[in-house]
């Protein structure tokens, strides 16, 4: 019986030093660059951020479409990255959907049900998002692979620029973490 309370005290001792290991943080890794997938990120970090938890979101690879500013141009860019930058979205209202896409007609379909139904869009979530302090990070790796710059990337008061051990550092001190 001894035994098995020392058992028990080593349990609770490990558990707790796991508790206190972990943040109430939510760290998400988005690489799709579907307006649906984008849209429920958004969401779930809204929401996480609402409650307030500590959000954390890492754009790599194609949703990093999402983070360009239409309206900013990079210069000085090499041929393929020329051509990615004419072959991928500029800008979250640019992202197709991942199903019925329709040439282009869901994401119009999208919106418009969005709008009816009082769900913020895509713009407004990134505002409300950086109002309640959510933090993006760009992936630097993904961005310089697929030729995209600093300059044509958007404003936001919380967005930094690192690699994919800055993500893994804070998805392990986060008590919840998401793959999109």
């Amino acid at each position: 019986m001894e035994a098995l309370q020392q058992e028990l005290e080593n349990i609770k001792a490990k558990t707790l030093l796991l508790e206190e290991s972990r943040k109430d943080q939510l760290s998400i890794a988005i690489v799709s660059g579907d307006m649906d997938k984008i849209l429920a990120a958004m969401i779930i970090s809204l929401a996480a951020a609402a409650m307030d938890s500590e959000v954390k979101l890492f754009f790599s690879f194609w949703a990093l479409s999402a983070l360009r500013d239409p309206k900013k141009k990079a210069k000085n860019k090499d041929f393929i990255s020329k051509m990615f930058g004419m072959m991928l979205p500029k800008g979250r209202n640019k992202l197709k959907l991942s199903n019925m896409n329709m040439c282009g007609m869901g994401p119009v379909m999208i919106k418009s049900l969005m709008k009816k139904q009082n769900v913020m869009s895509l713009d407004a979530m990134f505002k409300e998002a950086a109002d309640l302090g959510v933090e993006i990070t760009v992936c630097e790796m993904s961005m310089n692979l697929m030729g995209f710059k600093k300059e044509e990337m958007i404003d936001y008061p919380h967005l930094r620029y690192a690699g994919a051990t800055t993500f893994v550092a804070d998805a392990g001190e986060s008590s919840m973490q998401w793959f999109i």
